[in-house]
C-alpha cells in the first residue's frame, strides 16, 4: 500500500476517535474563543475532523505529484470521504447543531453515488471524483466545521455562518450528485 493509500486509512481510522471525544459525556470542561464559549470536546473534536479532512487534500495531492493514482486510492478516498462527512453530520444532529432532514439529504446522496460507483465498478470502470465532487466536499468540511466549532468568530457578529454554510454545503451536495447521475445515466439504459 502506497503513502497517500495509507493517509486515506488513517482518515478511517481517525473516525473512531472523533466519535468517542463528541459523543463520550468527557467532563473536559468549556474554553471561550474569540468570544464563543463551546466545550473544549467539541473543540478537540472540530480539530481531529478538521485534521482527518486535510489528510485528504494530503493524499490526493501526494498521489498526482508522485503518480501514485491507483484503483485502491480512487475507490478509497471517495468511501473515507463518506465516512468521515456522515460520521460528523450524525453527530451534530446527535446534539441538535444541525437539522436531520438535511443530513438524511447529504447522507442520501452519499449513498446513491457510493451505489452507482459500485455499479460502475461492476462494469470494470473506477470513477474518480471530479471537481464537482471536489467543491461538494470542501463546502461540507467548512459547514461541519463551523458547526463544530459553536460558528465562532461569527457569532460575535450574530451571522450564522455555521447554518449558512450547512445550506450550502446542501446546494453542492444535491448538485453534485445531480451531474454524477446525469454524467452516468448510461449504467441505467444498460441495465434494461
Amino acid at each position: 500500500m502506497n503513502l497517500p493509500n495509507k493517509i486515506t486509512v488513517s482518515r478511517i481510522l481517525l473516525i473512531p476517535l472523533f466519535l468517542i471525544v463528541m459523543i463520550v459525556p468527557f467532563s473536559w470542561g468549556e474554553i471561550t474563543l474569540l468570544g464563543t464559549t463551546m466545550p473544549v470536546t467539541h473543540l478537540a473534536g472540530a480539530l481531529i475532523y478538521i485534521f482527518a479532512s486535510v489528510t485528504d487534500w494530503v493524499d490526493g495531492y501526494l498521489a498526482r505529484k508522485h503518480n501514485l493514482v491507483t484503483n485502491l486510492g480512487k475507490f478509497l478516498d471517495p468511501l473515507a470521504d463518506k465516512l468521515l462527512v456522515s460520521s460528523a453530520l450524525i453527530v451534530l444532529v446527535e446534539l441538535g447543531y444541525a437539522p436531520a432532514w438535511i443530513v438524511v439529504v447529504i447522507i442520501s446522496r452519499e449513498f446513491a453515488v457510493t451505489g452507482l460507483r459500485l455499479l460502475l465498478a461492476g462494469g470494470g470502470e473506477v470513477v474518480a471524483a471530479k471537481m464537482p465532487g471536489k467543491i461538494k466536499m470542501w463546502a461540507q468540511t467548512v459547514a461541519i466545521s463551523a458547526l463544530l466549532l459553536h460558528n465562532i468568530i461569527f457569532e460575535a457578529f450574530s451571522i450564522p455562518f455555521a447554518d449558512i454554510a450547512l445550506w450550502v454545503a446542501m446546494f453542492f451536495t444535491i448538485w453534485s450528485g445531480w451531474e454524477y447521475f446525469a454524467k452516468n445515466k448510461q449504467i441505467f439504459s444498460n441495465s434494461k
